[in-house]
């Protein structure tokens, strides 16, 4: 424990974060269900909780989760509204950032707080735009992997959006084309969609994703060509709708049949949240040819060199709080 002033900051227990994510809901940050459980174990002493008292509630919060000896991600930086104007933000940031050592530290900010974390040492790398709805097929012909022209992954939906039912791609299976399907992640794909994961994000998350993938309450695909991942997606409940991520593909077509397949058993009054990185603009096409409008948007940021992995293949970040 480390006392500052009045505020005393410690790390947090798993039963005190599920606590900072219902903060997190309060403020319109939409966390999936089931985030806390999968995402604690990355880095136990890496949550963080400040108290005015011992034993006390906690007033403050903040994850600095070291992924890597190389990549760390910061998200979760909150004080409770009855306590902020105090400095205690601050003092809790100051106390938890070391915890990253000389690792690079990721985020994605509000834009109200960029100048803050510009003065902390971050610099803006791009914006990731929210984007929700209520998911449909694309509009268009979309082409396929194997050359042919399709209007989505199910001609005979009616795009309609609002009131239409979804009878989109077979929930077990989906095919784009000649040697590429989209199928149910199943224990034998992991070690592959592990591998194909290190080329979106800057760490290996092989243990998380064996959490993350199976999780109560979500679906998660993994799109293959000829045998190989090309792609792989989740979708998971949230405190409102459902949220995609990752989305991570190869190619818009892979995206495509990935999206579609996880929404399919959606019912059509059901919404889906998918943040999009503003360099890749395959992503923005296909959130709004699904019937997906921006409703927000955020900040990435790095402090220190940014990571080598680019954004080519994301269509859907994991999440906003954690990387």
């Amino acid at each position: 424990m480390h006392p500052l002033g009045e505020l005393t900051v410690s790390t947090a227990s798993l039963d005190e974060w599920h606590q900072v994510e219902e903060w997190a809901a309060e403020e319109g940050w939409n966390p999936g269900r089931g985030d806390t459980a999968t995402f604690h174990p990355i880095d136990p002493a890496g949550f963080f909780v400040g108290r005015l008292e011992p034993g006390a509630a906690p007033v403050s919060a903040i994850s600095v989760a070291n992924y890597s000896d190389e990549y760390a991600f910061l998200g979760y930086y909150m004080v409770r509204p009855d306590h902020r104007g105090r400095g205690l933000g601050l003092a809790t940031w100051r106390t938890a950032f070391p915890h990253a050592g000389a690792r690079t530290v990721g985020l994605d900010g509000v834009p109200a707080q960029q100048a803050t974390y510009q003065r902390a040492g971050f610099e803006t790398a791009y914006q990731t735009i929210r984007y929700t709805g209520r998911p449909r097929a694309g509009e268009g012909p979309v082409r396929t992997d194997a050359g042919s022209v399709a209007t989505g992954a199910d001609s005979d939906r009616t795009g309609a959006g609002a009131g239409a039912a979804r009878t989109g791609p077979d929930t077990d299976t989906a095919r784009t084309g000649a040697g590429a399907a989209t199928v149910p992640v199943t224990a034998d794909h992991l070690d592959a969609i592990a591998a194909y994961d290190r080329q979106c994000f800057p760490a290996d998350r092989r243990a998380f994703l064996g959490r993350w993938l199976t999780a109560a309450g979500r679906t998660a695909r993994v799109h293959l060509r000829d045998g190989q991942v090309a792609g792989y997606g989740v979708l998971r409940p949230a405190r409102d709708g459902h949220r995609v991520g990752p989305l991570f593909a190869d190619s818009r077509e892979a995206a495509e049949a990935l999206f579609d397949s996880l929404t399919a058993g959606l019912g059509p009054e059901e919404t889906v949240s998918l943040d999009v990185p503003d360099p890749q603009r395959a992503a923005h096409d296909l959130a709004t040819a699904h019937g997906l409008a921006p409703a927000s948007h955020t900040v990435r940021m790095y402090a220190g060199p940014a990571p080598s992995v680019g954004t080519a293949r994301t269509y859907g970040v994991t999440s906003l709080e954690l990387g």
